[in-house]
């Protein structure tokens, strides 16, 4: 390879992000565009797309606008706007199966659904790709701040609301039932807890944190205290999920005051982002379905025994 083509790449990375970055803008614009119009004036986008101009269709309008409206605002003003262009998609999915519903109705005009169905097909689709390159390019720039400071950001979203998973993790001590590492947490004080952690060769690894900071139904954030084998700070932020698709769970761990990270790495038994990623997705399943479904197959790969882990459940 020549020095020239090492230097391409990262230009058409480069390239390609902005791309990804201009088309996200205009998607939002478009959102707010689209929604503007729906709330405004219903009874003319009824007559554009074929539909009849009932008192439930211009309702159900104008409740796609102020969807669209939200979405488009979004992805405006967020750094990372691809959440918000993955709730676009959802958006488009709903409309699809409004159109086609109203495409079985004979009152209906339906050579102009079917014209709105080939548009918000063509947007979906564009939709999609600009929100995978997106989520792509973030998953990229937070492997690379784990790489360099061990500070690690992953995200998921569950069907509950705010309160619930508050609930859940600012009792620490409900914590080991989806971190399969952790022995037990029990609290010492007012705002002390003591961690024990399932070492290497059966041997326990114990240290104590300090809440320092407790929004309720929004933020829980920790750190260890000075001196702690296994030293780390985090936080927890609990917001509303695009859509109003649950909440979402941001879940942030900076392990670079850790002082042995081979010890971490034999601990936590896979890469920090996978461990961490690991475990909000059995805070998830904990809190939708009462308990972790999921096999060991999921989280080790090549050959193993089949164990699935033991039932946990979380009594609301």
């Amino acid at each position: 390879m020549t020095t020239s083509n090492v230097q391409q790449q990262p230009n058409r990375a480069a390239g390609r992000c902005s791309t990804m970055r201009r088309l996200a803008t205009g998607l939002g614009w478009f959102s707010i565009g689209l929604g503007a119009a729906e709330v405004l004036t219903p009874r003319l986008v009824a007559k554009l797309i074929g539909v009849q101009n009932q008192p439930k269709n211009r309702a159900l309008l104008r409740l796609y606008g102020l969807r669209e409206l939200a979405a488009g605002i979004g992805i405006l003003t967020e750094t990372r706007p691809a959440s918000w262009l993955w709730a676009r998609v959802a958006g488009d999915a709903v409309d699809l199966t409004s159109l086609a519903r109203a495409a079985e109705d004979r009152r209906n005009g339906r050579a102009r659904v079917g014209f709105a169905m080939a548009s918000v097909i063509g947007v979906t689709a564009l939709d999609v790709c600009v929100a995978k390159n997106l989520s792509a390019q973030t998953g990229q720039r937070e492997s690379a701040d784990t790489d360099t400071s061990t500070r690690v950001v992953r995200t998921i979203i569950v069907d509950r609301p705010a309160e619930d998973a508050y609930r859940f993790w600012h009792n620490f001590e409900n914590l080991s039932r989806v971190m399969t590492y952790l022995q037990s947490v029990r609290y010492t004080g007012e705002r002390r807890t003591h961690w024990i952690a399932k070492g290497p060769s059966n041997s326990m690894i114990e240290w104590d944190a300090e809440t320092v900071a407790d929004e309720a139904n929004r933020l829980i954030a920790w750190r260890t205290v000075e001196g702690a084998v296994f030293e780390h700070s985090g936080s927890v932020r609990f917001e509303r999920a695009p859509g109003d698709r649950g909440t979402l769970v941001r879940l942030e761990v900076d392990f670079s005051r850790n002082r042995s990270a081979a010890l971490l790495g034999k601990v936590l038994q896979m890469g920090l982002g996978k461990r961490i990623m690991h475990d909000l997705r059995n805070f998830k399943q904990v809190l939708e379905v009462g308990e972790i479904t999921q096999s060991e197959a999921s989280i080790h790969s090549g050959m193993h025994p089949a164990q699935p882990p033991a039932e946990l459940a979380y009594q609301h």
